[in-house]
């Protein structure tokens, strides 16, 4: 995870933090995860090099996004910004997941709550309805705790986290 710890921060966030966690850990095939607020800030990631095994199992290579967790943060925000608007101009309702499938991987980003994005970039031998199927797991079990307060909880351990990486 991007936060080398949890300490200090309150139940809701270290719960999101496991949930995340184990996403990565239980899903074979996922290279970096993504919570991204309504605004585009990344509110959570996993470390895109954390899951080793999802590289070495992967019959081409993947690459994860070439910057930092913000720039997949953006892509997501960009990505379920677009679906939306598709969606308002051909009156299909909400968006509930738009995958993108690559050459090289596929991106997958879900709605959370209040215009909350999970976003996970896949390996291309990733089973996209195993990733479908967790990512809607942990929609189910992270929306209803996504407040306002909690939002703004974890953007603040990410800033402090990146100044203190800067040092």
């Amino acid at each position: 995870m991007i936060s080398p710890s949890t300490f200090g921060l309150s139940t809701e966030a270290r719960n999101l933090h496991w949930l995340l966690t184990n996403l990565v850990e239980e899903v074979p095939g996922l290279l970096s995860v993504a919570v991204v607020s309504s605004d585009g800030l990344l509110l959570l990631s996993s470390d895109p090099g954390r899951n080793e095994q999802a590289r070495l199992r992967s019959t081409e290579r993947p690459k994860s996004p070439r910057g930092s967790a913000a720039d997949l943060a953006t892509i997501v925000s960009g990505i379920g910004s677009l679906a939306i608007g598709a969606a308002k101009l051909m009156d299909g309702g909400g968006v509930k997941q738009t995958m993108v499938a690559m050459e090289d991987g596929g991106l997958f980003v879900m709605s959370i709550s209040d215009g909350s994005l999970l976003g996970v970039h896949g390996a291309p031998d990733c089973d996209m309805s195993v990733v479908a199927y967790h990512m809607a797991l942990f929609v189910g079990r992270a929306g209803h705790v996504l407040t306002p307060e909690l939002r703004s909880e974890l953007r603040q351990s990410i800033e402090a986290t990146t100044m203190e990486a800067a040092k």
